[in-house]
């Protein structure tokens, strides 16, 4: 490192008309200050050079765009131009320079006065300038003195509250008799930013520039007794933990010598005894006495007694060997069953095999059921049925929307407010090792940042990991393959595969109408008539009025919404005999207009199929089946097909493929091979507001263009569901239970639908069955032959 001696004094008289300008990042210099400063930059460096073989001054002048930076919190080291620095700077002599062996320059220099920049001027590869020197204005009067001693206290005050100052600095401000060097050298040493040093700086005013700097000042003072009250507060409270811990363990030695016994050793002996009468798991056991000493080893007041003490209370209140007893009287089960719900053969006829087996084998591991249906087919509540079958207690848990993983391993014990999963809090409301439990909506489970719950609960669902089922809290394992589990599911798509292949599907499908009337006679008028405070006596259905509530005011595959329309005629019926109206009435069909309003639905299958070009398709929702309206239309064009109704990519090209099946097959069909030279075709499907995809609707496709190509209308009261290929064959489809029940529901009568798909069939209730006819079809000409009128 190479050093250059200090200059000769030089007076501001002597200042050159033209100086090389060194930008200045972030620190300003004011006149009689001295900074330290490191310049890396070479065109910087060679600036340095320059100045030193001259008269040793520079301008130092702020970059205003590294103010705007700074007051972003954005700091940036890019050099600025000529238009990005200040108005105004300090002239400096550099007293002292000393070169780095990386060709840096690191210089001590002194502010001289301060002037304004009057132009750049090019030249050089550094920024270079023209300055007009600026002298302060000063009032000598009242006022000014008074800012000035003010200021002095100030500083002096700041002086006291800061240990990097040296003590020495306010007495020397105390020295200044310049009210305007007193307010820079203020404004250099305390701590502001380079946005407010450049502000004093521009104030050539002493009295404005010493109110600018007392208010700075005053901040920093603020600042600096807040930093001192706070920590005084800490000291405070440190010194009174301490002297509470001495007095604390007095307290206990005093105890001790008279004989009596800490509260906290009392709820020590208290767990021991509760660790001693749970019977624990060996495992569990030793997690619970080692947490136990932990806990006899703390203070009550201790934020860790609460985590721990917590902690036993979960780990000794859960059933880890208490049971229920299982009902296998299989005889008295199904007539539970029967009970509670009607129909539902299927899902009855398969608990009853459970118990079967358990009664034969009381040590099998218990299958996953999972029940999948459209809302309102009595999913939940078989749930609890089942639990009444076998004698066991029930639990349900919703897991629609549970985004958190944490919710069924529950969370760590490092974690403020831990607590198990919603598995072992289950366990623990059920008071039993083997309750039923039901995971309500599992198709609604969600997963983000915080995990994926359907992951965790791979291993609650499977028989063969379950009996060592580890919840992040308790931390050790926990048997669950004595519970039953039951899920729930509106469809199946949503499962992840994994978690699916671990669960037997049992399908719900919507009621018929017959089985409808009588779950409302039985089920539904009963509970309603109860809630709103009326008697057999005094209200009643007829069967008529019954099936029109069910045809005409509601659509769907389950029950919720005609219990609605039921409880709304007992509100209209309650009102009636608490005004003293009438005592009792039979609801007949007229009278349902005057409590439920006009009928909300109207067959109109047949109607929508009076012209050519209409088909009637089945579709699957996962509300159940409903029937698919497809138009066909031409007008005078070339050759385009236009689709509407929020189709699919899928079900777009179904259209394709049937409009492709049609032109190389015209002649067979009776249709002008060239059809659709001069032509463009459009193919609608109504409820254009919901979206629509799947390959099903290609027959229906299919047969409404055929129906508008040869003007030969569809048979009324006739439905088809199928996929097509371009050879014309008729591929199966999935949901047929469901659109047979929507079909029968309609009043349709005949169905067309593929082959492969009869034996779907042996799930539809025999009642529907003997209303319809179905036609079973392997060739697109085979549903041409069927679906069109002579």
């Amino acid at each position: 490192m190479t050093e250059s001696q200090s200059p000769p004094a030089q007076s501001h008289e002597q200042l050159p008309d033209l100086i090389p300008i060194l930008p200045l990042y972030d620190a300003a210099l004011f006149p009689k200050m001295v900074l330290p400063l490191v310049v890396m930059e070479p065109a910087s460096v060679l600036l340095v050079d320059e100045a030193m073989a001259a008269k040793r001054i520079v301008g130092l002048v702020v970059s205003r765009k590294h103010l705007e930076a700074e007051k972003a919190e954005k700091p940036t080291m890019e050099k600025p131009a000529a238009e990005e620095m200040a108005a105004i700077g300090t002239a400096a002599m550099i007293l002292k320079m000393a070169k780095t062996e990386d060709n840096k320059a690191q210089m001590l220099v002194q502010g001289l006065t301060r002037f304004k920049i009057a132009g750049f001027v090019e030249g050089k590869p550094y920024l270079q300038a023209r300055i007009a020197p600026l002298t302060d204005i000063v009032q000598q009067d009242t006022e000014t003195e008074a800012l000035k001693t003010n200021l002095q206290n100030l500083f002096e005050k700041i002086v006291e509250l800061s240990p990097g100052l040296p003590q020495e600095i306010a007495a020397m401000a105390k020295s200044l008799q310049d009210p305007g060097l007193l307010a820079d050298m203020v404004a250099s040493t305390i701590n502001s930013t380079t946005a407010e040093k450049q502000e004093v700086l521009e104030i050539l005013d002493v009295k404005k520039r010493l109110k600018t700097v007392t208010r700075i000042a005053t901040q920093q003072l603020d600042i600096l007794e807040l930093g001192k009250k706070i920590q005084s507060q800490v000291k405070g409270d440190m010194d009174r933990s301490q002297r509470e811990y001495y007095l604390r363990q007095q307290l206990k030695a005093i105890k001790e010598e008279l004989g009596e016994k800490d509260e906290s050793q009392v709820e020590v002996e208290d767990y021991r005894a509760r660790i001693d009468a749970a019977n624990l798991p060996e495992e569990a056991k030793k997690e619970a006495e080692r947490e136990l000493n932990r806990l006899s080893r703390m203070h009550p007041s201790s934020a860790e007694y609460t985590v721990a003490a917590t902690y036993l209370d979960w780990i000794t209140s859960l059933p880890w060997h208490t049971m229920t007893e299982d009902n296998l009287d299989i005889d008295k089960a199904s007539q539970v069953l029967d009970d509670d719900h009607y129909g539902l053969e299927k899902v009855k006829k398969r608990i009853i095999e459970y118990l079967a087996v358990r009664k034969l084998k009381p040590g099998s591991k218990g299958p996953i059921l999972c029940f999948v249906g459209p809302p309102g087919t009595g999913k939940t509540s078989l749930g609890r049925s089942i639990a009444r079958a076998l004698g066991r207690k029930f639990h349900r848990i919703a897991l629609g929307g549970v985004r958190d993983e944490a919710e069924i391993r529950g969370h760590r014990r490092t974690y403020v407010g831990a607590l198990p999963g919603r598995i072992i809090q289950g366990l623990r409301r059920a008071e039993s090792s083997n309750p039923v439990f039901m995971l309500d909506e599992i198709d609604k489970v969600g997963s983000d940042f915080r995990g994926d719950p359907s992951s965790a609960l791979l291993e609650v669902l499977d028989p063969e990991q379950n009996f060592s089922f580890s919840d992040h809290y308790l931390d050790v394992a926990f048997d669950l393959s004595k519970v039953m589990f039951i899920t729930t599911a509106n469809v199946l798509d949503t499962i992840p595969p994994a978690l699916r292949d671990r669960m037997e599907v049992l399908e719900l499908v919507g009621y018929t109408e017959d089985e409808k009337i009588h779950i409302a006679r039985r089920f539904l008028v009963p509970r309603q008539r109860e809630a709103h405070g009326l008697t057999a006596a005094q209200i009643s259905f007829s069967t008529g009025a019954l099936r029109r509530i069910i045809a005409g005011y509601t659509r769907e595959a389950g029950l919720r919404n005609l219990e609605r329309e039921i409880a709304t005629v007992c509100r209209g019926v309650a009102t009636r005999v608490a005004r003293g109206e009438t005592e009792a009435i039979q609801i007949r069909i007229d009278d349902l207009h005057g409590y439920l309003g006009p009928v909300k639905f109207v067959p109109e299958a047949a109607e929508r199929t009076l012209t050519p070009g209409v088909a009637m398709g089945l579709a699957w929702t996962p509300v159940g089946g409903s029937l698919l309206f497809i138009e066909a239309t031409a007008m005078k064009g070339s050759k385009h097909l236009t689709l509407t109704g929020q189709l699919g990519d899928v079900m777009k090209e179904s259209a394709t493929t049937a409009l492709s099946f049609i032109r190389a097959n015209a002649k067979a069909l009776g249709i002008a091979e060239d059809f659709f030279d001069d032509r463009d075709l459009h193919i609608h499907v109504p409820a254009g507001a919901i979206p629509k995809d799947g390959p099903s609707a290609g027959v229906t496709m299919l047969t409404a263009l055929t129906s508008l190509l040869t003007g030969r209308k569809v048979k009324k009261n006739l439905a088809m569901t199928g996929e097509i290929t371009l050879r014309g064959q008729v591929l199966p489809v999935g949901g047929i239970k469901e659109k047979v029940l929507a079909a029968h529901r309609a009043g349709i009568r005949e169905i067309i639908l593929p082959k492969p798909n009869q034996k779907d069939l042996e799930d539809v209730p025999e009642t529907v069955k003997n209303q319809i006819t179905f036609h079973p079809v392997e060739k697109m000409r085979e549903v041409t032959r069927i679906a069109l009128d002579v």
